[in-house]
């Protein structure tokens, strides 16, 4: 019984062949009707079926080539399946590193200008330190002034009433010593005035 192409197909591929029909005629031995024995001595005997046999590995030949043209075909199909694909990933990989590249470019910008920023604020901070330092010292001595101005107003406050004393008995003494010399110069004037006159007799 020969195969069918798809038949041809599956066997070479290591599948299983369909099952034979089970023969037929006479007893199940494929005879069909009898002949006589004379006229099977006087046939001649049937040529060999070469030509079956070699139409039978052509078609072998023929299923086998149909397999590899199949298999030709999926294999194109992957290759150009898996040619797309990498350059899908290609296009993506590209697609990365330069977003990649210009996201480095951002981050060193903006890595650069937080630099610059904190140079700016350290340069600031360190003003502000030394303004501070500054102020501390006129602080402390404004501090200390002060200190000293109360010392002072405490020690006014404390002797103020011994000073007002002292100040009322100097402002007497300055008046009795004036008071004196205002006297001492009306007696001086009168002596004067007492020895022009005894001069001016004894003259005359």
């Amino acid at each position: 019984v020969e195969l069918t192409e798809a038949e041809r197909i599956t066997v070479s591929m290591g599948g299983t062949a369909p099952p034979t029909p089970p023969p037929g005629g006479i007893a199940g031995t494929g005879i069909a009707a009898l002949v006589q024995v004379s006229a099977h001595r006087e046939a001649p005997a049937p040529p060999p079926e070469t030509w079956g046999a070699y139409q039978k590995k052509s078609d072998e030949n023929t299923g086998v080539i149909a397999m590899i043209d199949l298999l030709i075909k999926d294999l194109d199909k992957e290759l150009t399946e898996a040619e797309v694909e990498e350059k899908e990933a290609q296009a993506d990989y590209e697609t990365m590193m330069e977003e990649s590249k210009e996201k480095r470019a951002t981050d060193s910008k903006a890595l650069s200008q937080k630099e610059s920023t904190k140079a700016d604020t350290e340069g600031q901070l360190q003003t502000l330190k030394d303004e501070k330092r500054a102020a501390k010292k006129e602080l402390m001595a404004v501090e200390k002034y002060l200190s000293s101005l109360h010392a002072e107003c405490d020690w006014l406050v404390r002797y103020y009433d011994v000073r007002k004393e002292a100040r009322a008995g100097d402002i007497d003494s300055i008046q009795k010593a004036k008071a004196i010399l205002s006297g001492a110069d009306y007696s001086l004037v009168q002596v004067k005035a007492h020895s022009h006159t005894l001069l001016h007799k004894g003259s005359a």
